[in-house]
């Protein structure tokens, strides 16, 4: 009776441990899909493109924690890119791989994208707000605001940028969109500011087979210059998606019904991150993604991480083809007719939290619109002239000319 006891004790055990290493949020049901038109699927490719040519911009020899947010991003440029005209609307269809689109399909498909990804999954929380603050004296052309408004939803304002409560504004507006995760993106107003074109991106979701907190455990995570730094190291057993060759080994995290999931990628010996980064390409991943099978009873470990991350994109975008967005030869006059406006700044912030029970993370990019004369300033920064003069008589004293400043 007691061998018959045990061996029922035993079972139940194997059972217990079995249900819970592949306890999954079931049961699932039936699942939208997005049915995109060619068009859409090239916005979507186009994305995915612009995605990789701008993480390798941010990501490569970086010597910090980094993230950015290719989606966020991609809104709020799509918004700014309906104020633009002539080159510089051609220059950011190339920078945002959009080139062949019209400005027609490239907002339908964002709108059906942004639509589809905060529905796709009702167990993860997915939100994509947007939004336009103006000056209150500066005069906005209907068609930008509606156009906008339409296909991006977004919340339309016009404040007084001499207000110095105006910045606090925005950005509570960013932090109830990014629930208290990103807290600023506005940290000054300046006299020639006109307008702040906001995405703000939110994501929580939780493991599809979630991480036992008892098997977290301090063990030893290498840096990349070969010390080592103490972390709580996660760890999990189940049928993944898994692949290697001789560069990277990769495996797929699920997220609630799978419609969303987390990507890790680790060098092989001999290799490191800077190499998968070169290699990094819209081919190349897809075809590292597309060789991953299901492993049964993999072992994964990955150590728990927050933090935040903010850059400023002008340079990146800049080199990606977009520069004259950010110039004095800027045309925005879809903004408004009279144009003199530029792209002052792209601000991009971004938040994640990875822990055994699942992600939360968080993105804003904000686009500064400006007018292209700058507030006045001297700055004697190269040969000058100089006169001295009395005033009353408007005799001249002293002329001069610098050309090597010395003293």
């Amino acid at each position: 009776m007691k061998t018959k006891n045990l061996i029922l004790l035993l079972l139940l055990t194997f059972v217990m441990f079995s249900c819970k290493k592949e306890e999954a949020i079931s049961p699932k049901p039936q699942l939208k899909h997005l049915n995109l038109d060619y068009a859409g699927q090239k916005t979507v490719s186009a994305n995915n493109d612009f995605a990789i040519n701008l993480y390798k911009k941010t990501a490569l020899n970086a010597t910090e924690n980094m993230m950015v947010s290719p989606l966020s991003i991609s809104l709020a440029l799509g918004m700014t890119y309906n104020g633009a005209a002539g080159t510089t609307r051609t220059a950011m269809e190339q920078a945002l791989s959009l080139n062949g689109l019209t400005a027609h399909e490239i907002n339908s498909s964002f709108k059906l994208l942004s639509d589809y990804l905060q529905t796709v999954d009702p167990t993860v929380t997915m939100k994509i707000a947007n939004s336009i603050w103006y000056r209150n004296d500066f005069s906005v052309l209907q068609n930008f605001l509606d156009t906008n408004t339409f296909y991006y939803n977004a919340l339309i304002n016009s404040v007084d940028f001499s207000n110095p409560n105006t910045k606090n504004i925005i950005n509570k507006w960013v932090a109830d969109n990014t629930n208290n995760k990103i807290k600023e993106i506005v940290s000054n107003i300046n006299p020639n500011d006109v307008m702040f074109l906001i995405n703000a991106v939110y994501f929580l979701g939780n493991w599809t087979y979630e991480f036992d907190p008892s098997d977290t455990d301090p063990e030893n995570f290498t840096l990349s210059n070969g010390s080592n730094k103490t972390v709580d190291m996660m760890e999990i057993q189940s049928n993944f998606l898994y692949a290697n060759n001789n560069l990277l080994q990769i495996v797929e995290l699920p997220y609630g019904y799978e419609r969303y999931s987390m990507l890790l990628l680790k060098p092989m010996p001999n290799h490191s991150t800077d190499d998968i980064i070169n290699a990094l390409s819209t081919s190349n991943f897809n075809k590292w993604v597309n060789s991953m099978k299901i492993t049964d009873d993999l072992i994964v470990k990955i150590p728990k991480f927050k933090f935040e991350y903010e850059k400023k994109l002008n340079d990146v975008l800049s080199d990606l083809g977009m520069s004259e967005a950010f110039s004095s030869q800027a045309d925005f006059t879809n903004i408004n007719a009279a144009g003199n406006l530029f792209i002052s700044r792209v601000k991009h912030k971004t938040f994640i939290d990875v822990n055994e029970k699942g992600t939360e993370a968080a993105a804003v990019t904000s686009v500064g619109i400006s007018f292209t004369s700058m507030p006045d300033a001297f700055v004697a920064d190269e040969p000058f002239l100089f006169i001295i003069r009395e005033k009353e008589s408007n005799a001249l004293i002293f002329m001069g000319r610098v050309e090597e400043p010395t003293y």
